[in-house]
């Protein structure tokens, strides 16, 4: 299964992280928050790298295939 991910984006914004996990923003923050979801911020603005995205996706199919 692959992430429909911008392949251009550097650095991906909470609403395409969203949209690619299909998770509401509360949910993706949390994710953030628990350190579960590596992010950065420059500024104000909440940056996910799209390599914390597929490792993100990949822990959390690992973790369900047992």
């Amino acid at each position: 299964m692959t992430t429909a991910m911008p392949p251009s984006h550097e650095a991906l914004k909470v609403p395409e992280v969203m949209t690619a996990l299909r998770l509401s923003r509360s949910k993706v923050y949390d994710l953030i928050r628990s350190r579960q979801l590596a992010s950065f911020t420059v500024g104000r603005a909440r940056r996910i790298s799209p390599d914390s995205l597929r490792a993100f996706i990949q822990e959390q199919i690992e973790e369900n295939a047992a």
